[in-house]
């Protein structure tokens, strides 16, 4: 009857841990076509508590223009940047090609926050603000 008992804890806790797991992901990508466009773009979305948000934004490292490692995320209570990764082009042996980077974020809590990031040449006399992206994210 302990064994039981024992079991049954436990496949309740792990059940319970798998659906709290399972949140959807929310993606959104531009690529450079569309920054050449409009250099500046905001997005609106709602998710859920655990769910993720992935922003994959065109990145070109060789021009000297770079996203921010981490994004300016305003309320952290309700979301919070779980990944960050340059990926470079798809085609093998391009000098120079874009690629793209791409940031992960967790719903955490019921609130809603902006998260924006500035494409621009670091440094002194670099240029700034050249791409921006502002996304404000309600979590349900």
């Amino acid at each position: 009857m302990k064994i039981k008992l024992i079991l049954l804890c436990v496949l309740l806790a792990l059940s319970l841990s798998i659906s709290a797991c399972t949140g959807k992901q929310v993606s959104l990508e531009i690529p450079c076509d569309e920054f050449m466009k409009d250099q500046h773009f905001t997005w609106e979305v709602e998710v859920n508590t655990g769910d993720s948000v992935v922003v994959t934004l065109c990145s070109n490292p060789t021009t000297g223009f770079q996203w921010p490692e981490l994004a300016q995320i305003d309320n952290q209570n309700a979301l919070k940047q779980t990944d960050h990764k340059y990926e470079p082009p798809d085609e093998e042996n391009i000098v120079g090609g874009a690629g793209q980077e791409v940031w992960t974020f967790k719903a955490l809590n019921k609130g809603t926050t902006t998260v924006s990031m500035e494409y621009s040449r670091p440094g002194e006399g670099g240029e700034k603000v050249h791409w921006t992206f502002v996304a404000t994210i309600t979590v349900e």
